[in-house]
C-alpha cells in the first residue's frame, strides 16, 4: 500500500501509545505529566524527520524534484552553448541608427534605454562615427538586461543616456531581438525526463530533437530522416514563447541559430542536414448548435482547442476529428454541440504545421 506520512498529531498518539506498551503501568496520556511532556516532545522530533524523508522521496526523483531539479539537469543535460542543466535568460541583439553630427564618435558603450515601459538598459558594443550630414548611422547594440522584455520591434524608439555633445538623444531600432527568458521549471523537467528515456544514440532522431532543445528559445522539435535523400536529415522546431506573438514559428535568424547549434554536435557522416521552419496550416472549427451558447463557453472551446493543438500538434500530422470533438466536449460548461466541419484535417506536405484557423457557431436550438 502507498506510504502516508502521519500527521503530528498522529505522531504523538503513536508515541504514547509506544511509551504505554513498553512501560508496564505507565500512561503518557496523563495531561501535563512527565511521560505525557517527554512523548510528545519525542514525537515532535520524529514528525520533523518524516516530514524530510517525505521532501527526500519527492526530490530523489526526476519527475517530482523541485529544489533538486536543477542538480538532475546539471547531471544529464547539455546545452547549444556549452552550459550544462537549465537554459538560462539570454541579451537581447541587435543594432540601433544614431544621427547627430557629422563625424561625431559614439563610444562604446554609450547607453540607451527602451522598452515597453521604458525600463530596459541597453549599450553600444562597437565605436561608431556619424555619418557625414547627420545620416543614421547603425551602431551594434546590446540589453543588459536578460530576458524576452529586451527584444523591440523595428523601428522602435530607444532614448540616448546622457549623449555626448552632437549626438542626438533619438535612435531607431534596426533590430533587437534573441532575448529569451530562462527556461521554465516544467520545460526543464520535460527535457530532462526525455534526456533519461531516450538516452543518445550516436544521431539518432531523438539526438537531433534533443540537440535542437538545448538552444535558448526553442520549446518543440521534430526530426526527419531521409526526407530530402539518402544520407540527408531535416530538423523542425518551434519557439512557442519567444515567438508566442507569431504562432511560436521561428524565423529566418532562429533557424540559423539552430543550425550552427546542430552543426557543431552532428555526426560528420550526414551528407546534408536541413533546418526548417514548420509552414502554418490553418484548422477551422465549425459549431452548430452550441447548449449553452454563451461567450463563456466559447472562450472555453477556443483554449481547450488551443491545448490540444499544442499537445497533439506535429509538421505533417492530421488532425483527426476526433481530436476536435474531444477538445470540444472537454471545455467546461459544454453540454452539447454539432461539429459540422466533421472531417478530418490533412496536412498538404511534411512540413505543414496544424494552427487554429476560425472558430465559426452556427444556429441554436
Amino acid at each position: 500500500m502507498p506510504w502516508v506520512t502521519p500527521t503530528l498529531k498522529e505522531t504523538r498518539i503513536l508515541v504514547r501509545d509506544k511509551v504505554k506498551g513498553n512501560l508496564e503501568g505507565a500512561d503518557a496520556s496523563i495531561p501535563n505529566s512527565i511521560l505525557r511532556v517527554l512523548a510528545d516532545v519525542s514525537a515532535g522530533l520524529c514528525h520533523l524527520v518524516l516530514q524530510y524523508i517525505d521532501e527526500l522521496a519527492k526530490e530523489l526523483m526526476p519527475d517530482t524534484a523541485v529544489r533538486w531539479l536543477d542538480r538532475f539537469g546539471h547531471m544529464w543535460l547539455k546545452n547549444a552553448d556549452g552550459t550544462t542543466g537549465r537554459k538560462l535568460a539570454t541579451l537581447a541583439e541587435g543594432s540601433v541608427y544614431l544621427t547627430g553630427t557629422t563625424w561625431t564618435p559614439v563610444p562604446i558603450g554609450q547607453r540607451l534605454v527602451g522598452g515597453v515601459n521604458g525600463d530596459v538598459d541597453y549599450e553600444t558594443t562597437q565605436t561608431v562615427f556619424i555619418a557625414s550630414g547627420g545620416a543614421p548611422t547603425p551602431a551594434p547594440c546590446r540589453a543588459l538586461d536578460p530576458g524576452a522584455g529586451g527584444n523591440l520591434e523595428p523601428g522602435s524608439t530607444m532614448r540616448v543616456v546622457n549623449p555626448g555633445p552632437g549626438i542626438d538623444t533619438d535612435a531607431t531600432v534596426i533590430t533587437m531581438d534573441h532575448g529569451v527568458d530562462e527556461e521554465t521549471t516544467e520545460e526543464l523537467r520535460a527535457r530532462v525526463l526525455l534526456r533519461i528515456r531516450q538516452p543518445p544514440q550516436g544521431g539518432a532522431n531523438i539526438d537531433y530533437e534533443l540537440w535542437a532543445l538545448g538552444v535558448p528559445g526553442v520549446t518543440r522539435a521534430w526530426c526527419y530522416p531521409l526526407e530530402m535523400g539518402m544520407g540527408t536529415v531535416t530538423v523542425r522546431f518551434m519557439m512557442d514563447n519567444l515567438r508566442a506573438d507569431e504562432g511560436g514559428f521561428p524565423r529566418q535568424s532562429d533557424v540559423n541559430a539552430v543550425t550552427q547549434a546542430l552543426d557543431k554536435l552532428r555526426p560528420v557522416a550526414i551528407k546534408d542536414m536541413f533546418v526548417v521552419a514548420p509552414i502554418p496550416r490553418r484548422v477551422d472549427v465549425q459549431i452548430d448548435r452550441l447548449i449553452p451558447d454563451t461567450p463563456t463557453v466559447r472562450a472555453a472551446i477556443g483554449v481547450s482547442l488551443q491545448l490540444m493543438l499544442r499537445d497533439r500538434a506535429v509538421p505533417g500530422q492530421p488532425i483527426y476529428a476526433a481530436w476536435k470533438n474531444y477538445a470540444i466536449m472537454s471545455a467546461p460548461g459544454v453540454i452539447s454541440y454539432t461539429l459540422t466541419n466533421a472531417a478530418d484535417d490533412y496536412m498538404p506536405s511534411p512540413g505543414h504545421m496544424p494552427v487554429l484557423g476560425n472558430i465559426v457557431y452556427g444556429r441554436n436550438l
